[in-house]
């Protein structure tokens, strides 16, 4: 029995998070757009042919930014961030990058597949995928039996709680001047919001004083959490 695969990549994402950091945790948290760059050969909208027909789609990627893949051992147990990054659990128990094959899966709304110059490119919505993640297929998401409407999720059954997103003075002024220069969209702000709606900090992290930083499409925003909300300081 073979103890490697060889797979290859068929795309790029393309996407606002430009850090593991302030990413959600799961797909579909947050309507941020993002698109696929379809990589040759299969950069052919023939491939693509009768996949309008679905709302959904699955994509299976590679952790390809987990600097320490290589240099580990197998690992049974990791630290989920969700049970506040001490409490141990089995490796296959939780989707964590640190894993034997650095394989991950995402559910994403389909918007559109076009042809751009000789490019073809998948968008869509609702992706936590970092920008550059290769993308090693795609498949159509099937209603009737990928959605188990009563199925256990462990420690993640609910959604977390968003909170508040508010802005400093300072950052209104930015953002006024970054949406007049072009430099920043509505949807640009609307998806930042919520971003940090989902408080991206470790669970252990509770200093309501600490200023925290995260890159997100082309901004470097900085931002306080409270008990109650979340405040950008600057952008």
């Amino acid at each position: 029995m073979t103890t490697e695969l060889t797979i290859p990549i068929i795309g790029i994402m393309k996407s606002p998070y430009k850090e593991k950091f302030g990413i959600p945790r799961q797909p579909n948290l947050v309507n941020v757009e993002s698109y696929i760059e379809m990589q040759p050969p299969y950069n052919d909208l023939l491939a693509f042919e009768g996949i309008e027909a679905f709302s959904h789609l699955w994509l299976v990627w590679q952790f390809h930014d987990n600097k320490n893949q290589e240099k580990t051992q197998f690992r049974p147990q990791v630290r989920p961030p969700r049970l506040g990054g001490n409490q141990k659990i089995g490796v296959f128990a939780t989707r964590s990058m640190y894993r034997p094959a650095p394989i991950g899966l995402s559910v994403v709304q389909l918007k559109a597949v076009k042809k751009v110059g000789k490019s073809v490119r998948v968008y869509v919505t609702g992706s936590d995928l970092l920008d550059g993640t290769p993308i090693i297929d795609i498949k159509p998401y099937i209603q009737y039996s990928d959605a188990v409407v009563d199925a256990q999720s462990g420690y993640a059954q609910e959604e977390p709680k968003r909170k508040q997103v508010i802005w400093s003075e300072q950052a209104v002024i930015q953002k006024e001047m970054l949406l007049k220069q072009g430099q920043l969209s509505v949807q640009n702000v609307n998806e930042l919001k919520q971003v940090l709606s989902l408080d991206p900090r470790p669970a252990y992290q509770n200093d309501e004083e600490r200023v925290y930083g995260m890159k997100f499409a082309g901004l470097d925003v900085r931002f306080k959490v409270s008990e109650d909300n979340i405040k950008i300081i600057n952008l």
